[in-house]
């Protein structure tokens, strides 16, 4: 839902949008070649819905050694520590992580409010520092 609304505001020329979904090899794959990576999920953490976590990448690398990834169950934050383990040099130089406390976790459950502010404060920020910055 962020990455349709991010995808509708003017994005400049050298910024590409990737829904990873839950597609850890996607997001992989995307990744080379990229200076900056921003990725944003949803999490269940016990805070207060709509609370936003800002990570930098490296924080959340490291978690899952290389050799106990299974491709097909492969995640975003699995992604990020393969990826530094594959790409070595050609890792992009800035991975940042919006983390979205939700309300509900059910499949198909819809925002709740905070939910939904707490996106457009992400999108906010993002357009203020990466949009402007190709």
């Amino acid at each position: 839902m962020l990455i349709e609304r991010l995808a509708m505001d003017s994005i400049p020329e050298g910024i590409g949008l990737i829904d990873g979904g839950t597609d850890g090899m996607g997001v992989a794959n995307s990744m080379r070649g990229a200076r900056r990576v921003i990725i944003v999920d949803a999490a269940s953490t016990g805070q207060p819905p709509g609370t936003i976590l800002r990570v930098p990448g490296e924080e959340l690398e490291g978690r899952t050694a290389p050799a106990a990834f299974d491709t097909h169950q492969l995640r975003w934050d699995n992604a990020l520590s393969l990826c530094r383990w594959l790409l070595g040099e050609d890792y992009p130089e800035d991975v940042t992580v919006f983390l979205i406390e939700t309300a509900q976790t059910d499949y198909g459950a819809p925002l709740s409010g905070a939910v939904a502010e707490a996106m457009e404060r992400v999108q906010a920020i993002i357009a203020a520092e990466w949009v402007g910055v190709v």
